[in-house]
């Protein structure tokens, strides 16, 4: 009797376990950041801040790298995939959790989930045979014929691009932000629906003025997660990129991200400054990851305070 007191009844060891998950969870991160730090000390202590803000990639002759190309790469790619893949992502979510008969639902929603099981290099093959000459090269012609005065749809039109990766990394997040978003929306209590329609609302005045704000950080959620895997995306992106040193704003020019210039080069580093240059991007790319997290989960518990309590109708 006295033990089951001492352990509370098994509440003691399971706050004990619960408690090493999450401590070995913070090891994990601090582990990685730890090794990719130490490992990156030449590339660090040879160009400083500047590897940040320099274009020139010469591991051949001159030996000097920067990462400013990359990092604009991974931050337009992703940009694109988002504004391309958010309207549509929630819109599926909403159509699914909130319109469509349970007979068309549910198949739905599993062929959805089962999409953002599919491996990357296969979502880079399709890229490669069909996004590419299908849609991202007429696309990027007909922007370039229409806007070509505009500096981000300036020629010459090739068919690996930055276009494509986008266009590749919002389909691939897609998955991700509908079925999740779906998920957020059937949570949210019926009582909120019921209420709303009792006082007179629209289909429409009620996902618009009701779920959506109270669901925000739900979809706040939906879309980080979207990003995270857009940012680090590797495979896929370097088989439709065109991987080519161009800090051009245009779209339409092919181009390299931080997670595609590790995989390119990685193999053929042969010295260890230019191994050790590859490993402070992989730094970059994942002190950028754990920011924008950060961020987020600071924009989350805003929009929740500010919306718990106050759902207009």
């Amino acid at each position: 009797m006295r033990m089951a007191r001492f352990w509370r009844h098994g509440d003691r060891p399971f706050g004990w376990i619960t408690l090493l998950a999450a401590l070995l969870l913070l090891g994990l991160v601090g582990g990685i950041a730890v090794a990719l730090w130490q490992n990156s000390a030449l590339s660090r202590d040879a160009f400083g801040l500047e590897f940040l803000v320099t274009s020139r990639w010469d591991p051949a002759i001159d030996r000097v790298f920067g990462a400013l190309p990359f990092i604009q790469g991974t931050l337009v790619t992703s940009a694109l995939a988002l504004v391309l893949a958010i309207p549509v992502g929630v819109g599926a979510a909403i159509f699914l959790a909130e319109l469509a008969p349970g007979w068309l639902s549910r198949p739905l929603g599993l062929l959805i989930e089962l999409l953002a099981a599919v491996p990357s290099v296969v979502y880079g093959l399709w890229g490669l045979f069909v996004l590419i000459p299908a849609v991202a090269k007429p696309l990027g012609v007909a922007l370039n014929g229409s806007l070509g005065f505009l500096p981000i749809f300036e020629g010459p039109v090739f068919g690996p691009s930055r276009l494509a990766a986008g266009l590749l990394l919002s389909v691939m997040v897609l998955p991700t932000i509908a079925a999740i978003s779906r998920d957020v929306l059937f949570a949210i209590p019926n009582s909120q629906r019921e209420g709303a329609l009792a006082l007179g609302a629209t289909h429409w005045e009620v996902v618009h003025q009701v779920l959506i704000p109270y669901g925000a950080s739900g979809l706040l959620g939906a879309i980080i997660l979207g990003l995270g895997r857009a940012l680090g995306e590797t495979i896929a992106v370097t088989m439709v990129i065109g991987n080519n040193l161009d800090l051009s704003a245009s779209l339409l020019h092919p181009g390299y991200t931080m997670a595609s210039i590790i995989a390119n080069e990685f193999t053929e580093a042969t010295f260890d400054l230019y191994l050790e240059a590859l490993i402070e991007i992989g730094l970059i790319l994942f002190a950028m990851t754990l920011l924008i997290n950060l961020f987020a989960q600071l924009l989350i518990w805003r929009v929740r305070r500010r919306t718990v309590g106050q759902v207009r109708v």
